[in-house]
């Protein structure tokens, strides 16, 4: 793709000041769908100020959420209303249909007009729309699709491809909006710079999103809460950072600390970026991860930054690490050992931050580690993962 068609975030649009917060948005649940192989049975109020992610195995009945919503699923059973509004009422033979819920679906496909423009994409959707307060010039600038407009859809890239499908359903100016894993066919590097898109639009519009993932990692960058499915049920809907953890607790995933860091500043003659965490009453403490390379602007200093950093890649020291290379060692205090066939599962706090360490039971057995125990915990730059993007891409 040329030049002109770049897709590069500036700092300033990422650091543009926010709206104040819209009131959250109330989904109320409580259908059943049967299928041969599951029945799907939801009974939560879910409250939705952001973006909410859906997490779950393959086949628990993620999709199949956003479709009853979305009024796509004929055969659930049951109610569902937003902000009070009833959407659906089978006792009743209550049933708004799709078109009329102002909710907006985003699928993993881009499903587009092929013969037509980018701009004629969103003009044919958005002649539906009787009082729009949203144009179509100011819905290009959002998704960052300007000097696309003229374009045909079929010479687009999948990111650019999504980015018209998300700018068509906001064209509808929906009141919640319905993501199906509009990213899963991208590369990381497009796919970070589509989320940091949709991040921002969110923030823009103050518009309540359903996130549908498997990748937990990228759920923690754009999600501030978490709605867990497994086998046809909500298990769980807690703030990003409380759910993640207690999944590591039911050993359902590869455990991780999930947390939010403030930058504090760019070292580009060390190739790193400086976070810190919160500030206690005894001192402050920071962290360092490759360097942002988008991100030398001291725009974004001070803004919070989403981080992952997986359990396996931290180790425990009894004593200080006064002469380590590895560039982060933090004090810590140990609150949990929990044990396994082949290991053990550290919990740890610092700073009023849960950090997990999985560390071998030989390890666990010869450093005599108990609750309370006074310890440091390491682990390289390199473990801390984030998904704001580092490489710039010119296909996103």
């Amino acid at each position: 793709m040329n030049a002109n068609k770049s897709s590069d975030i500036s700092d300033e649009q990422l650091t543009v000041e926010q709206p104040k917060s819209a009131a959250p948005s109330t989904l109320a649940l409580a259908f059943k769908l049967t299928f041969s192989h599951l029945e799907i049975s939801i009974k939560q109020n879910i409250s939705i100020s952001a973006i909410t992610g859906i997490y779950g195995d393959s086949g628990s009945g993620k999709s199949s959420l956003l479709r009853v919503i979305a009024g796509l699923e004929l055969r659930a059973k049951g109610q569902i209303s937003l902000n009070g509004t009833a959407l659906q009422d089978s006792d009743n033979k209550g049933f708004i249909k799709a078109e009329k819920r102002q909710i907006g679906l985003v699928f993993q496909d881009s499903r587009l007009f092929p013969h037509l423009s980018v701009y004629q994409n969103l003009a044919y959707g958005a002649k539906r729309q009787i009082n729009r307060q949203l144009t179509i010039e100011k819905v290009l600038a959002l998704t960052q699709l300007d000097q696309l407009q003229h374009q045909n859809v079929t010479l687009l890239s999948g990111g650019e491809k999504q980015r018209v499908s998300i700018a068509r359903a906001l064209l509808a100016e929906p009141k919640l909006l319905l993501l199906d894993e509009p990213f899963s066919a991208l590369d990381k590097s497009t796919k970070s710079q589509m989320l940091t898109i949709l991040k921002a639009i969110q923030q823009q519009l103050q518009l309540p999103m359903l996130y549908v993932s498997h990748s937990l990692s990228e759920l923690q960058y754009i999600a501030n809460q978490l709605v867990v499915f497994s086998a046809g049920k909500i298990i769980q809907v807690a703030p990003i950072h409380q759910a993640i953890h207690q999944l590591n607790s039911r050993g359902e995933t590869s455990p991780k600390t999930s947390l939010s860091l403030t930058i504090a500043e760019h070292l580009p003659d060390y190739g790193l970026t400086r976070l810190t965490l919160p500030a206690t009453k005894s001192k402050s403490h920071n962290i360092y991860l490759p360097i942002l390379e988008q991100s030398n602007s001291q725009r974004l200093i001070g803004q919070q930054l989403p981080c992952i950093i997986y359990a396996r890649d931290i180790s425990i020291n009894k004593t200080k690490p006064e002469h380590s290379s590895i560039v982060n060692h933090l004090p810590a205090s140990i609150s949990v050992i929990q044990y396994n066939k082949t290991n053990a599962l550290v919990t740890l706090k610092t700073s009023e931050q849960e950090f997990y360490a999985q560390i071998s039971l030989w390890s666990a057995k010869r450093m005599a580690l108990t609750t309370q125990s006074k310890v440091y915990i390491q682990f390289k730059a390199n473990a801390v993962h984030s998904y704001y993007f580092t490489e710039p891409t010119p296909n996103a």
